[in-house]
């Protein structure tokens, strides 16, 4: 059989070395490039010099976030694009780099270990390599490493938030618990949408001063409180709207069923419970990203997996929620909205 001509591995190239311009973007990240950006345009030197870089790769460097279309570089000097600076920025509050940061820190490290994840069925995090029970032990044991982790979640999260903020028909309901609230920028998104809304952030204890801190930033430490719980020991708030974002990925089958349980038994008939995950399209071949969200879930967790919207609406069915939808949020993600 001949070559085909028009056949070339260019993409198999980019895929294969995509850890060139992951790492190179992570590092600009880490090392505030785009906050620094955020001021002024810099040349070279004076770039180089603020970010405290040694001469030999500098250049190298930054003409390699320009060719990548990260920065702009004009008469000599650098500057942000229109998407790095309003999502790159620390000081904006669009910053959505919380995400990259815990990737740099964490994941891409643990990502190395893909192959034994996928030949031994297990984890390959800090739960692992510490020898705690599990990932969310190891990650709470350390109030650094916590309070990344959940800036982290706001930063992958923000958009479908702010859907959901917009999206539900809130104005059928009075109150809401945000269960595995993280930070709490899902409670928060909602509670600016709708002014007649009051709720709950509910999750581990630790989580408490990080939430209270940012609510408290929103001007809504009044209307959305914290409710320190355990999702697997204790009863879920009593509420009209129960919502799990990127929760019920973390769990296994039988784990995920019961969540899906425990908000039924919580809200009161009409009630509602949404939950968003980056879901994978039923026929399994489009989103790629939920796709690799699962591979991550073996990475990071005993037993989680990501899921169809197929799926979510039959464990919803199964724990007696009486109508379910799939509607699509922004990018990847996607909710999906039971009614008892």
């Amino acid at each position: 059989m001949g070559e085909n001509p028009s056949v070339t591995p260019e993409r198999i190239m980019h895929i294969g070395l995509g850890f060139w311009p992951s790492k190179t973007l992570l590092s600009a990240v880490e090392m505030g490039v785009f906050t620094e950006l955020a001021k002024r345009p810099e040349d070279l030197e004076s770039l180089r010099g603020r970010l405290g870089l040694h001469r030999r790769a500098a250049r190298d460097f930054f003409d390699t976030l320009t060719a990548l279309g990260f920065l702009r570089r004009e008469n000599g000097k650098y500057a942000n694009t229109p998407e790095t600076d309003l999502f790159l920025d620390k000081h904006k509050p669009s910053y959505v780099g919380g995400i990259l940061e815990m990737a740099n820190q964490r994941l891409y490290g643990h990502w190395s270990h893909l192959t034994e994840a996928l030949r031994t069925g297990k984890h390959q995090n800090e739960a692992r390599e510490e020898g705690v029970d599990s990932t969310f032990e190891a990650l709470y044991a350390d109030p650094a490493r916590l309070k990344v982790f959940l800036a982290a979640m706001t930063g992958i999260s923000k958009g479908a938030n702010r859907a959901i903020a917009h999206k539900v028909p809130w104005k059928q309901y009075k109150t809401f618990a945000d269960v595995g609230t993280a930070q709490g920028d899902l409670a928060v998104q909602i509670a600016l949408a709708n002014p007649h809304l009051n709720g709950f952030g509910f999750d581990l204890p630790e989580v408490g001063p990080i939430f209270e801190e940012y609510t408290e930033q929103h001007g809504l430490n009044g209307r959305v409180k914290f409710q320190a719980g355990n999702f697997f020991e204790d009863p879920l708030p009593r509420v009209h709207v129960i919502t799990m974002g990127h929760i019920l990925h973390d769990w296994n089958l039988e784990e995920k069923k019961m969540l899906l349980g425990k908000a039924h038994a919580a809200l009161p008939a009409g009630g509602a419970v949404v939950i968003y995950d980056s879901i994978i399209d039923d026929d399994r071949s489009q989103n790629a990203f939920g796709l690799m969200a699962s591979l991550n879930m073996l990475i990071e967790t005993p037993g989680g997996f990501d899921y169809t919207g197929a799926d979510c609406m039959g464990w919803m069915k199964e724990a007696g929620f009486r109508e379910t939808r799939v509607e699509h949020l922004v990018g990847p993600d996607s909710m999906v909205v039971g009614i008892k």
